[in-house]
């Protein structure tokens, strides 16, 4: 569900990132089952289907994706199953459609353009979009009740480990501050006070200076990492010799994990890794699709 900066041809938000590279690792043509574990609006999902005559089971607990995914798909029914769960959950979503092993699992981590765009969802850091943030809009927690709630230390936990945010601690403090003073409901609300808590000089370079404390909010409230090392090394476990488990991330922290998984299945013998270093976009991709830039994708064989 990578980032994406444009509409796919067909006329979704979505662009699905390094496609030819998923389907080159992930598909050889003999698969009767293949998992997409973070199926989003099905961009990836419909190559899938389209290039091989698998039946695919798409996850995801984003309700509104399914629904694009759903419309997205409907050449194929009777060829995929859609369930709305946490990717961690991927054996139950299984055992629920009578599938024990299968033959391939995609993990296509991070945010759509089209939950990007939605002021509803509250990813944006843009105007008076609220601080949400919920792939699950059924969640309990938002962005808004973690700037409430965290004490000042586990707010500078966030954002330094989940954002890799240099000025963590000044943001974090001037967050419990002002809370003190008036709630913070809005993205203008953060954004104007990361603005006041980063200096003048490092505002001026690295992209947007809300970029990963919104990064940093946004893994906390989904928990995107809290379990992921199980969920992939689960779909080693649950994939059939020979087949090929990939994944796709979008910044340092989901890689650092899947490429640990990675390394602990290569030397239990479960799998081999099939490239040493992970494959990034083209040239022509990232040029076509700016949002793909940070993809990496790693794959790997079972043996």
């Amino acid at each position: 569900m990578g980032l994406v900066s444009g509409r796919s041809p067909e006329g979704s938000f979505h662009v699905p990132v390094m496609v030819e590279e998923v389907l080159a690792k992930l598909v050889r043509g003999t698969e009767s089952v293949i998992v997409d574990c973070t199926v989003g609006g099905g961009g990836h999902a419909l190559r899938i289907l389209e290039r091989s005559k698998c039946f695919l089971v798409g996850i995801d607990k984003d309700e509104e994706a399914l629904e694009v995914a759903r419309r997205r798909l409907a050449s194929y029914v009777g060829r995929f199953f859609l369930a709305k769960a946490d990717f961690r959950e991927v054996r139950a979503v299984l055992a629920r459609v009578g599938i024990p092993r299968v033959d391939g699992v995609l993990f296509d981590l991070g945010v759509s353009l089209r939950q990007l765009t939605d002021p509803s969802r509250g990813f944006t850091y843009w105007g008076d979009a609220p601080l949400d943030m919920r792939m699950d809009k059924s969640g309990p927690v938002t962005a808004a009740n973690l700037l409430e709630t965290c004490a000042e230390e586990e707010l500078e936990r966030i954002l330094r480990e989940y954002g890799e945010e240099r000025y963590a601690r000044p943001i974090a403090h001037l967050i419990v501050t002002e809370r003190e003073k008036r709630p913070l409901r809005t993205a203008r609300d953060l954004v104007e006070l990361i603005y006041r808590a980063i200096p003048a000089r490092a505002r001026r370079t690295g992209g947007h200076p809300a970029r990963r404390t919104f990064q940093a909010l946004r893994i906390a409230v989904n928990r995107e990492l809290d379990g992921l090392d199980r969920a992939i090394e689960t779909a080693f476990y649950m994939t059939k010799p020979g087949g090929r488990v990939v994944v796709l991330s979008y910044h340092s922290l989901e890689d650092g994990v899947a490429k640990s998984v990675f390394k602990r299945m290569e030397a239990a013998k479960v799998a081999s890794i099939l490239e040493k270093k992970p494959l990034t976009p083209t040239k022509a991709e990232r040029e076509r699709n700016p949002g793909s830039r940070s993809a990496k994708l790693r794959a790997a064989a079972l043996i």
